[in-house]
């Protein structure tokens, strides 16, 4: 990898499964010590554990700022400072667009967007307070993209990602903190399991697999993506060489979503 994350001091939330704890355990190989935050703390153990001594766990609210500064002041306690945050964590749920419900929007936002949005400030305000800059990485998705008719609250909070990102490359350039995402397409995790059954509970497939196999029709590399197939683009972007990077949301969808 052209650029390195050696020794740097990395927070990934969500980061107890799926996407995220493969992302961590990559960030670990290439040499970064990396803090292993979810809101199932267990979880979160275990992946840290069977990462080693270059990890810690840590339990994390990411829609409540009280716990994403505790999160940020362990880590810190832990390592000396914070060089990159991964907003990382996120929900999805399948629902038809006219059943969405104001209860699902709030609860979808609260954790894709305003987590993203709490993260990033608070992870701004402990590198601007160390003075050397740092990076910031989001998770978006090709829901940030494009508007899925049964995704229609999850798209939305998506959008949201890729905007706060964009808005905070802006805010936070004069401190030289970069912030990208990178939006990934249909992954093989817990989340398409759950959202399998719940496509099956709405009786829009017939059989296990069948979601994942229509939405993976559209892929030009011909199959739905592993985590490890995201972490070539997630360690460079907390890497030196991104450093001249900001501001971008990198596809990572196996050619699902042109740009």
């Amino acid at each position: 990898m052209s650029g390195s994350v050696s020794d740097k001091a990395i927070i990934v939330t969500g980061a107890g499964r799926g996407i995220g704890a493969e992302m961590a355990r990559d960030l670990a190989r290439n040499g970064a010590r990396v803090c292993v935050a979810d809101i199932n703390l267990a979880a979160a153990r275990e992946v840290a554990d069977a990462i080693g001594g270059s990890a810690i766990a840590a339990k994390v609210d990411v829609t409540d700022r009280p716990s994403i500064r505790s999160l940020i002041e362990e880590t810190v306690g832990a390592f000396g400072r914070l060089d990159v945050m991964f907003n990382n964590a996120g929900i999805s749920q399948t629902c038809p667009f006219m059943d969405v419900t104001e209860d699902d929007w709030r609860r979808i936002m609260d954790v894709n967007g305003l987590g993203v949005l709490i993260g990033t400030q608070e992870a701004a305000r402990q590198m601007k307070a160390q003075g050397a800059g740092g990076k910031i990485v989001n998770t978006a998705s090709i829901a940030g993209k494009q508007g899925y008719p049964l995704f229609a609250h999850y798209c939305a909070s998506k959008f949201a990602v890729v905007a706060l990102t964009q808005a905070a490359a802006r805010a936070l350039a004069p401190d030289r903190i970069t912030v990208n995402a990178f939006a990934p397409g249909v992954v093989r995790t817990e989340l398409w399991e759950q959202l399998d059954r719940e496509f099956m509970a709405l009786g829009l497939t017939a059989k296990p697999e069948q979601a994942i196999d229509e939405f993976s029709q559209s892929i030009l590399i011909g199959r739905p993506s592993r985590p490890d197939d995201i972490t070539g683009v997630t360690t460079f972007l907390a890497s030196t060489g991104s450093d001249y990077v900001t501001g971008q949301t990198f596809m990572v969808d196996g050619g699902m979503v042109l740009t």
